[in-house]
Formats: structure tokens, sequence, C-alpha cells
């Protein structure tokens, strides 16, 4: 009887040979759950803008495992002791920390999941795992949460210098080819260590983090908050808005049933914990359950349907303005006007076909889960109060702006 090889090499584009060395974590990245972050893109709809965004959640997820060995080994090598198992649960937590998103990433995370953020979906398909696994995330899980007693395992996690951040900067700046973006991971690494039971990075690495602190505002204005990219969401976010109206007065429209479902009704956090059958509906779905969509509803007889439809597949995007200043309501009213009159459509329903709000960019914020220097005299201070570049201190403050979009063949 031939026993399966659960020890393999996959090819990474960014970082090379990625080695899977523990049988546990193939089972999870061979798991259903997982498997469809192939399906998954990293970056939304920003593919509409850089041609190359095209990787996904799945991409993302093994850098990061492979990331978190390299950060683990380097820690290890300046004599802080790491079990087997730690390293391990680090892997798992690491590589499962996306699991919960959903279609299109962040895009949708306000329509079709209202108020329920992917990380706790994360955690709820941790827990499915654990049950499936018989407990063998448990570990991972108290990482994941933050409930281990080494705080450190989890600041490797979720803070402003985590395992997710090195991996997605450098993964998103190499597939969209903003160069700008790109960020020394390897320099970063060789500086992380541990001191009180936090996670530190030693005085010679200081300007490493300053330009990772400088790739991460570029990449935001760039990539994750491009304009064009924004107009996209956006339309996106109206086309499912208007598909869930439509279904929830009677009408039929054929999607995915895990989809169907979504839009028919709204679901809590709780309900999703409380029923499996709903997690594993959600564990089903994935990209190509929304642009299918799109593509049966770009024939329907609701014309903001359709036509919001016809137009992101064939990216036809809206027009828009984004500005420090803020966005007038007389403005507002005049777009909503003059959609009313071009499409002779219901002032009501005109705001399906454009879109207002702010976008904020936080590259840095001082104090909290700080990113925090460890100086030559063993004393641990704040990356914006150690730099001595003014620009770091202006980069720990959010930025905002406001945008408003519409088509274009409105005129304003």
């Amino acid at each position: 009887m031939n026993i399966l090889n659960k020890k393999k090499i996959i090819n990474d584009p960014v970082y090379g040979f990625i080695s899977i060395q523990n049988e546990l974590i193939f089972d999870l990245i061979q798991h259903p759950y997982f498997q469809r972050l192939r399906y998954i893109k990293q970056l939304g709809l920003s593919s509409l803008v850089y041609p190359g965004a095209e990787h996904t959640r799945f991409h993302h997820a093994l850098g990061a495992m492979h990331l978190m060995e390299r950060v683990i080994n380097t820690l290890r090598s300046k004599g802080i002791e790491i079990s087997k198992e730690e390293l391990n649960a680090a892997q798992i937590a690491i590589l499962l920390h996306d699991i919960g998103h959903g279609p299109l990433s962040h895009a949708l995370e306000e329509t079709l999941l209202v108020d329920i953020h992917h990380e706790s979906l994360s955690y709820l398909f941790m827990k499915s795992l654990n049950q499936q696994y018989n407990g063998a995330l448990d570990l991972a899980i108290q990482f994941f949460r933050n409930t281990y007693h080494r705080k450190f395992f989890h600041q490797l996690i979720s803070s402003q210098l985590d395992i997710d951040r090195l991996d997605y900067l450098q993964r998103d700046s190499f597939f969209t080819g903003v160069m700008e973006g790109t960020i020394g991971v390897d320099r970063i690494i060789s500086m992380l260590s541990v001191h009180n039971d936090e996670l530190v990075v030693e005085e010679k690495g200081i300007y490493s983090i300053e330009n990772f602190l400088h790739s991460r505002r570029l990449m935001y204005w760039q990539v994750y908050l491009h304009k064009t990219a924004l107009a996209a969401e956006r339309m996106m976010i109206n086309i499912i808005r208007r598909a869930q109206y439509l279904s929830r007065a009677g009408e039929a429209l054929p999607a995915s049933e895990a989809l169907k479902n979504l839009l028919m009704n709204s679901y809590t956090l709780t309900e999703f914990s409380e029923r499996p059958e709903l997690l594993d509906a959600f564990g089903q779905m994935d990209d190509h359950d929304i642009w299918g969509a799109l593509k049966l509803w770009r024939n329907h007889p609701d014309l903001i349907l359709s036509g919001l439809c016809n137009r992101l597949l064939t990216r036809e995007l809206f027009q828009i303005v984004l500005s420090t200043d803020p966005i007038r309501k007389t403005m507002v009213e005049k777009v909503r006007q003059e959609i009313h009159q071009v499409y002779g459509i219901l002032r009501k329903d005109a705001h399906y076909l454009f879109s207002w709000g702010t976008v904020t960019n936080e590259a840095y914020v001082s104090g909290g889960k700080s990113i925090n220097i460890l100086n030559k005299q063993g004393t641990v201070i704040d990356i914006a109060l150690a730099s001595d570049l003014p620009s770091i201190k202006a980069i720990s403050k959010i930025v905002e702006k406001n945008y408003l979009c519409w088509p274009k063949n409105v005129s304003l």
C-alpha cells in the first residue's frame, strides 16, 4: 500500500521553493475550505488597473506560512526558545488567517456580510477544522486569538509589522509591477527579535522599517485605493445591492445556491457560528460565484442591474473624483438629478448608478500595537519616536480622501 508523501515543495514566484514539512499543514492546504482560496483574488478588482494582479489568497497564505518559518528560525538563532509545536502552530495560524475571506476579498464585506469581518469567519473556520482534526489546531487558535501566554506569537500574526503585511506588500508589489512597494523582507526578518515577550526590531534595522512604512503608504494610494479600482469596486457593490433588492422583492435571480441565499437573507455572526451548514455554504463561495452571476444578470430585464453588469464586464467604469476636499451635498444631488434625467429612472433608484464616501490611508498608527525599536541600551522606543525622519511622524497621521463616482455619459 502506497503512503502519500506529504512533504512537498511548492515553487513560489516571489520566494522560490516553499517546503511543507508537516503532515497536518499538508492536510489543511488540501482541505476544500483552503483550496477555495485559489479562486479568490488577493486584490479584488485591481486587475482592471494592473493586469498582472491575478494572484490569489492561496498564494498569499502559502507565502505567509513560508515567512513565518523563516522568522521563527531567525528568533531561534538569537537564543529565543521556540518548540516544534509552537513553530507548527504559528505556521498554521498564519496559513489560515485569511481563510474567512469571501468573494473579491474586501470588496463585498459590506454587502454580502453586513458587520461580519473576515477575521471572525476565519476563527469559525479554524474552529470547524479543529473539530475535524481532533483538537490539533488548539495552539494555533490560541496564537490567532491572542490567548497564549507568549504574546509575540500573536504579534507575528496580527500587528503593524506582522507576517501578513510582509508577504502581501512584497507579493502585491511583484504582481502589480509597482516597484515603489518593494520592501526588504530579508533584512527586516534578520532584524526581528523578542524583548520582554514583545516583538521588537533591533536598532540597526530602523531604516528597513522606515522603508517598509513608506512602501505601505505608497501601495495604498497607488494600488489598494487606486481611484479606478475604487470606482470598479463601488460598481460591484451597487450591483450586489441591486441584486439583493430584487431578490428580496421576490425576483428569482439566477446564481449559485450559496449566493442566492446571501442575496435573499442577512445573517449574523452568531448564526454562522450556530449553523454549520451556513458556514459550509460560505466556504464554497469564491470569485466565480460573483462573475458567473454577472454574466447571467447582464441580460436581465431590470435595466439598472443589467446595465451595471454590462459596464463592469466590459470595463466601462464610472468616472471618479478623489479629493481631500469634502464632497458637497449640492454636488451629490446634482449627480442624482442628472442620472434621473439621462437614464429615466426614479430618483430613489439613482443611487445605484453613483457612489460617494471616504477612504482612509493608515500607513502607521502610533501607540497601541506599535512597531517597537530595541536600542543598544536595551530600551524599547516606538518607531515614530525613534526615527529621525519627520516623514515617519507625518505618515502616522490618518489621511482621509473623499470620492464621488458616476457614469461617464452623465456630464455635470
